[in-house]
């Protein structure tokens, strides 16, 4: 990663702290009142050393002197901890923001774009790279400030007692930070290629879980757990270039600040041995000078070294920030404008595309050019090839990819709509079920109000009712996550019976009987089937001899519509409907 990448990823991540500027600022606060105290506490205790070794006062006298440097330690420890809840407060606030942000952003974009990457590469990006900015907000940037003004309010206590030993640390300062930064130059860099190689691993091992019984099948099973070995073996020779950087960047701040210690001791030692008379103000060198100044030395140092620990928060932060960063300024460059208008809720659906151009959101075509009219309440089943262009039309309808031409909805042109007014509009059931929800009756219901009679009319419809005996606690069980307490048939029923239950003017079908086994397949289609004379239908299926009774077949090849007509007419006539069928059949046999 070069400097001018580094430098605008840094930039990014402070123009993301305005959700939390007020408890960044209390941090700052409180870091500089614990400051203060610590100034205050070395003033008395080299008061009291003074005190009780050269003036030889009795202790008794100084009791008020005791009380206040007790005090002065809990104090700040009071505030050391106070510190600590309003950083991790302003982290998560930013946090919660930014997971907004791509969550919002993957919501527009739909899942369309969503499909380009591994599922444990969103994962990554949404809970590994956000979360390690955390310390970068709670700590580093507060801590930012505290380092340049903590060592001027104790060079403003040591300059009236001692102007040498002021003067030494005021030198020896600037060559930390200068020191530190060069390290740090190269954490960023490491920690960049360390988010990029846990991307993806966590892609590679989700895929691999996913089909581990294919692997299986095919004797796999070996071969892909010695590819994660060696993944995992590069991703931990990264995580400890890492923390060898890290570990370099401490080295270098406590050696440059031992050094200076080292001189003031080296000074004052020579003071009091009478080799050195300078630095004083008329006088010698005393012993509450020495004490205060030793005793603050270190803590002169401490914001700096504070700021190095945090340093390796900041590397790590622009390293996550580089995917999150370029994740959400390419979105926003090929987000669809949202519409505005609003279509009346109930009112049946008629569509309507001329010279309708599919693309994706790069810019490249994937259908078309389409020209075709869907009359409200028509039920059509579209059917071609894989890569034919079918799902690609389901996305353009439902508001995820972008398109030329004309396609109205009604007369308003779909791009024009409100997206959440056109969603309501739409039911929609595809080859992979979505149950979120906590409990079965929450991922039919969707939160809306709906009577016991239609719900146990769609249950029956559905199949549902065939296994909801067997669940311990019937609409009220809990699924788990992604609905493991189902099989893919079960799980893909209750997506059936939830757009069954949503009064929609269009339903759109996926492949809904993919994947599923016999009796699965054939409770779904019939219940798609009964369904379809309610509304606009548009089926998008591989299962050729179950189309008898629909309306109309579409034929999609290379992204156009290539033929029409009904299941009888097409299925006797040469074309390509024919050609499917025949190929569909050979591959039976």
């Amino acid at each position: 990663m070069n400097k001018t990448r580094q430098q605008e990823l840094t930039q990014w991540l402070r123009q993301q702290s305005t959700p939390a500027r007020r408890w960044l600022r209390l941090s700052t606060l409180l870091g500089l009142f614990s400051a203060l105290l610590v100034i205050a506490q070395a003033w008395l205790l080299a008061t009291l050393l003074y005190q009780l070794l050269s003036l030889h006062q009795p202790r008794e006298r100084l009791l008020s002197e005791f009380m206040l440097l007790l005090l002065c330690f809990v104090a700040r420890a009071v505030i050391s901890v106070l510190r600590e809840r309003v950083g991790f407060y302003a982290g998560q606030a930013i946090r919660q923001t930014l997971r907004k942000q791509v969550l919002d952003r993957l919501n527009v974009l739909g899942p369309a774009w969503i499909q380009g990457k591994p599922a444990g590469s969103w994962a990554t990006l949404l809970l590994e790279q956000i979360e390690d900015m955390q310390d970068y907000y709670a700590r580093y940037l507060p801590q930012m400030s505290l380092a340049a003004l903590i060592p001027c309010f104790i060079l403003i206590a040591l300059f009236p007692v001692n102007w040498a030993a002021g003067l030494i640390l005021l030198i020896t300062a600037p060559l930390i930070p200068v020191f530190m930064a060069l390290v740090g130059l190269g954490a960023a860099d490491a920690n960049r290629r360390n988010f990029l190689a846990l991307s993806r691993l966590s892609g590679d091992f989700l895929d691999r879980l996913r089909g581990m019984e294919t692997l299986r099948l095919f004797h796999r099973a070996q071969a892909e757990t010695d590819n994660i070995r060696t993944s995992a073996e590069d991703f931990r020779q990264r995580t400890m270039e890492v923390l060898r950087l890290a570990f370099l960047s401490s080295a270098v701040l406590e050696f440059f600040a031992s050094i200076s210690i080292a001189i003031v001791a080296v000074y004052f030692g020579f003071s009091y041995l009478g080799q050195l008379d300078f630095g004083h103000y008329g006088h010698s060198v005393t012993l509450f000078a020495g004490f205060l100044v030793l005793i603050l030395a270190p803590e002169f140092f401490q914001p700096l070294r504070d700021l190095g620990t945090f340093y390796h928060a900041k590397a790590q932060a622009v390293g996550a920030a580089d995917a999150l960063h370029t994740f959400l300024s390419r979105s926003e460059a090929v987000s669809v404008q949202r519409g505005t208008q609003l279509l009346p809720v109930g009112e049946p659906v008629t569509l309507v595309a001329r010279d309708v151009v599919i693309t994706s959101r790069t810019g490249n075509i994937l259908a078309g050019p389409l020209t075709f009219s869907l009359p409200a309440g028509k039920r059509v089943a579209l059917v071609g090839q894989s890569g034919a262009g079918k799902t690609s039309l389901l996305h353009a309808l439902l508001g995820f990819l972008p398109y030329q031409g004309s396609l109205t909805i009604n007369g308003i042109e779909l791009r024009d709509l409100h997206p959440e007014n056109w969603r309501q509009q739409l039911a929609w059931v595809g080859q992979n079920p979505q149950l979120p929800a906590l409990t079965l009756r929450e991922n039919i219901v969707q939160g809306g109000n709906v009577d016991e009679a239609g719900l146990q009319r769609v249950l029956i419809l559905a199949g549902v009712d065939e296994f909801l005996s067997a669940l311990p606690d019937g609409l009220e069980t809990e699924l788990g996550d992604q609905a493991t307490r189902l099989s893919v048939g079960q799980a893909q029923r209750v997506a059936v019976a939830r757009a069954l239950l949503k009064n929609s003017q269009l339903l759109l079908l996926d492949e809904p009987g993919a994947s599923l086994d016999t009796d699965s397949e054939q409770c779904v289609m019939n219940a798609l089937l009964h369904a379809s004379w309610q509304q606009t239908t548009l089926l998008v299926t591989h299962q050729l001899n179950q189309l008898a009774e629909w309306d109309e077949i579409w034929v999609m090849r290379a992204g156009q519509l290539v033929q029409r007509g009904a299941f009888n007419t097409l299925a006797n006539i040469p074309g390509p409907f024919a050609e499917l069928r025949a190929q569909r059949q050979g591959t039976i046999e």
